[in-house]
């Protein structure tokens, strides 16, 4: 019955002295996707590489307090991937592919394009690169969940202000037309939406440390764990955990029935 967690710590060193890591412990989860290190390797203290009962894999980026991404799992897995093979974005320290068995556990961080019109360019490179690598995945006929944040809000349902943001990156036509296309063309399962097709307010997993952002609730969604449809369809529970803050990101469980 694996219980995955996705959580983008905007700055591993930064969440750790927030507590994540006492929290994670209590979770009991079988694998954690983390995003966003901004670290790099001889800046990861051994609790952060290896938390107790907990093995890690990562990938850091070339450009130091930046990026990042990670896999900790209770058992050794069987295969590693660190990066998907595109030599622009591998540097950037985006992606880790883990095989368990008959699953593959994958921590993604999508680029995001709100810093200007060069990085907006770049995540469309993204965008371009990446459908090709997640229709191998699918093809392959794995069990496979790809957990992280994609800097995308598909629907409006899925941020607050939709009205005032369509011309915005991460609620861009062309990026939300990418997201739809994923799942209705490649037939991937943005697990969330299938345990909760129209909730709004509660879905959101990210808010803006700009003006009063968490404490209007101005948020969006844009963490998703994407799966086939075998184990998406074994999705029981959910719960974005905001009790406590560890970045501007709340970490994002489900739970999958054996």
């Amino acid at each position: 019955m694996p219980k995955i967690i996705s959580a983008n710590l905007n700055g591993i060193r930064s969440a750790a002295k927030k507590g994540f890591f006492e929290w994670m412990a209590k979770q009991d989860a079988d694998f954690v996707c983390v995003q966003e290190l901004k670290a790099q390797a001889e800046d990861m203290s051994p609790e952060m590489l290896a938390p107790a009962g907990y093995v890690g894999h990562f990938q850091y980026a070339e450009k130091k307090g930046y990026s990042g991404v990670g896999v900790y799992s209770k058992r050794t897995p069987d295969a590693v991937r660190i990066g998907f093979g595109n030599a622009e974005f591998d540097a950037e320290g985006r992606y880790v592919e883990c095989d368990f068995g008959d699953l593959t556990v994958i921590s993604l961080y999508c680029p995001s394009g709100s810093s200007g019109e060069e990085r907006q360019t770049a995540k469309f490179r993204f965008m371009d690169a990446f459908m090709p690598h997640l229709q191998e995945l699918k093809a392959s006929g794995r069990e496979i969940v790809v957990c992280g944040d994609w800097n995308i809000a598909h629907q409006e349902i899925d941020l607050k202000n939709f009205k005032g943001n369509k011309k915005n990156s991460g609620f861009l036509p062309e990026e939300r037309a990418w997201m739809t296309q994923l799942f209705d063309e490649v037939q991937w399962v943005d697990v969330y939406r299938g345990i909760h097709p129209t909730t709004t307010d509660e879905a959101y997993t990210w808010w803006s440390n700009r003006g009063q952002a968490w404490a209007n609730n101005v948020g969006w969604r844009i963490d998703y764990h994407v799966a086939t449809p075998g184990i998406a369809g074994k999705a029981h529970t959910v719960e974005i955990y905001k009790a406590e803050r560890f970045s501007d990101h709340a970490p994002l469980t489900i739970d999958y029935a054996s």
